[in-house]
């Protein structure tokens, strides 16, 4: 943690996957996958698991070095942020896929729920025993939500949006508090959906994250974002400057909320909607392959002082860094740090 306990930095979750892992240029090509796409890896499977993890060393390495006090595994591990855990779950049907919209409107390959949803194993387990394994720094995890799986499925077992988003609440319950046991310091949940669909999330966001949570004692995280910038680019469409749904997670149990802020240039007061929670706010604009000045970074952050004070906020990327080049990503997360340390002196 930083050391004065103000504004504490941190990453999103993914971090870039070098080339000679994944094929960049095919990820960057597609709508992030649901369903497992096992033709994105350039190594051989029964190689797959020791590149995984000499990649993720890169990515731990990187952050130690930018200074970051949060540190993730990277995702190295993943095809994308949701894939890996929504497949892995009971009630799926592995042979036949299943399609859904995706928050671009595009149709999209996604998991096909036949049966009943059940955690039948740990999935990120070995994650986190990895990654504590590898840094003295407070780690984080991430994992998609069950609202926003609940959006990337195509249901054909439940028929009831609500009963599938409760039954993978408490899938994602029992895997929290696994990766709090193996040694995660925050878990983090990953919803970007309840920005995209407002009017389901009213109806039952909420509710599934507080299953979700039920009973757990670590630190809770939750991200919010517009979608990835790489993604949007890539579909022509123009980020919104307002979040559809926020000020409703106050009434969560989460600890801390995470928001997309520097790209779409939203207005910070709507942080004032959230008194109850620390803020996890993102500074670096994930679409701009131009480094940001440490100078720049400072005056973000002090934008948010003004609704937030210095102990409640935590400064991150807008997003995860999965698809910036490496050096880049790099670059923008040592830019953080040195203007997170700007700010702190002015305070002290």
């Amino acid at each position: 943690m930083a050391r004065s306990g103000l504004i504490t930095t941190t990453v999103v979750g993914s971090y870039p996957q070098p080339d000679w892992l994944i094929d960049r240029e095919k990820l960057r090509a597609r709508l992030p996958p649901r369903v497992r796409s096992a033709e994105l890896w350039r190594i051989e499977d029964p190689y797959l698991e020791d590149a995984q993890d000499d990649a993720t060393l890169l990515a731990i390495h990187d952050m130690e070095r930018a200074g970051i006090d949060v540190i993730t595994d990277g995702e190295i591990r993943r095809e994308s942020y949701s894939n890996r855990v929504a497949t892995a779950l009971g009630g799926i049907d592995t042979e036949n896929e299943g399609v859904a919209l995706d928050r671009t409107g595009e149709p999209n390959p996604v998991p096909r729920v036949v049966g009943p949803i059940v955690r039948e194993q740990p999935i990120e387990v070995k994650d986190v025993e990895f990654l504590r394994a590898n840094t003295d720094r407070a780690i984080k995890i991430t994992l998609p939500g069950p609202f926003t799986m609940t959006q990337q499925a195509e249901d054909v077992y439940y028929n009831d949006e609500v009963a599938l988003a409760m039954a993978y609440a408490k899938a994602v319950n029992a895997e929290i508090k696994d990766l709090f046991l193996a040694g995660a310091d925050v878990v983090c949940l990953d919803e970007p959906y309840m920005q995209a669909r407002p009017e389901k999330a009213q109806s039952y966001a909420v509710s599934a994250i507080n299953e979700a949570l039920d009973g757990i004692e670590g630190t809770t995280a939750l991200h919010m974002c517009f979608g990835y910038a790489a993604i949007h680019a890539l579909r022509g469409f123009k980020k919104p400057n307002s979040y559809s749904f926020l000020a409703e997670l106050n009434e969560s149990n989460v600890d801390q909320v995470s928001i997309e802020a520097a790209e779409p240039d939203i207005d910070l007061e709507v942080l004032s909607a959230l008194p109850d929670k620390h803020i996890i706010l993102g500074v670096i604009d994930n679409g701009n392959p131009n480094v940001e000045s440490p100078e720049l970074v400072a005056r973000r952050i002090e934008s948010a002082l003004t609704y937030v004070s210095p102990e409640r906020l935590i400064v991150a990327p807008d997003c995860g860094m999965k698809y910036l080049d490496r050096r880049i990503a790099f670059s923008k997360l040592c830019a953080m740090v040195e203007g997170a340390e700007l700010v702190r002196k002015a305070l002290l």
